[in-house]
């Protein structure tokens, strides 16, 4: 029997990208279907539970994803809610690639840090890959400080962490020059997730942070969010700093986001959200 795919995309065109990784992945056939909205999902999923038998229906998942990660998590939610009873298939949340690029950044920081001990700041913390790095880093304990230029939108962020991962310590902050001596205080590990074409911090300030131990930029396209972190340091030293860029990160991300959809097809009630594909990194 073959292992299908149900690529759902909020988009009206489907990745590409998600359904490459997918085909290496292993699935055999792929079906791509692009403008999905929570109104129009139901059809689709009864499609994918009513075609087989219970014990086959492991051969059948679901994948969502999306550039907008607020309308992939409304039809994921919506996706999970249709399933009845033992009918139904196992399905993954990764819109834009924004949980296995977090995933990716923060099992490599603790490789260097004891995340339940350490302070975070992450810069552009609002945006899809920080909100989902600040969800794993407050589910392992770390203090987390989520950074925007808007004071409204990061303490946004961080209430909806805080609402999802119990006894979470995590604040917003501004992102500006006067407000970065405080938000950089005490820090062990900084993250810049923000879009392209925009540098967050010079290279002297950040490598002159005392209590630094770990720098990533996840951005590829120059100028870098971090200036000096090129997108193919990985685990290099700068003094007393481990640094990684988008590339260095993205090895682990791949391997995480095709573990993933592998992992897909060894049941059929699995739900890999962000959380669950952080916890899966750490096999790959």
């Amino acid at each position: 029997m073959k292992r299908i795919l149900i690529q759902l995309d909020t988009d009206p065109i489907p990745s590409v990208f998600d359904r490459i990784v997918a085909v290496d992945a292993g699935a055999e056939e792929i079906f791509s279907l692009g403008g999905i909205t929570p109104e129009n999902v139901a059809p689709f999923v009864h499609g994918a539970i009513f075609t087989r038998g219970i014990k086959d229906l492991a051969n059948t998942a679901i994948f969502v994803g999306g550039s907008d990660p607020r309308a992939a998590e409304t039809v994921f939610r919506t996706v999970n809610e249709t399933f009845i009873g033992p009918l139904r298939v196992s399905s993954m949340l990764d819109p834009n690639g924004a949980a296995t690029t977090a995933a990716a950044a923060v099992r490599y920081a603790s490789r260097h840090v004891q995340l339940s001990q350490a302070t975070a700041l992450i810069l552009a913390g609002t945006g899809p890959v920080g909100q989902r790095t600040a969800l794993i880093l407050a589910a392992a304990g770390a203090k987390v400080r989520i950074a925007s230029r808007s004071a409204e939108r990061a303490n946004a962020v961080a209430e909806m962490v805080r609402n999802r991962i119990s006894g979470a310590h995590v604040t917003g902050c501004v992102q500006s020059d006067e407000d970065l001596p405080a938000n950089v205080d005490g820090i062990q590990l900084l993250i810049a997730a923000g879009a392209a074409g925009v540098t967050f911090l010079k290279q002297e300030e950040w490598s002159s942070i005392d209590s630094l131990k770990v720098a990533i930029d996840l951005n590829a396209v120059p100028p870098y969010g971090l200036e000096g972190i090129e997108p193919t340091h990985k685990a290099e030293n700068r003094g007393n700093v481990a640094i990684y860029g988008a590339l260095g990160v993205g090895g682990l991300k791949m391997k995480t986001h095709r573990a993933a959809i592998e992992k897909l097809f060894s049941a059929n009630d699995l739900v890999l959200d962000t959380e669950a594909i952080y916890q899966l990194s750490e096999t790959v």
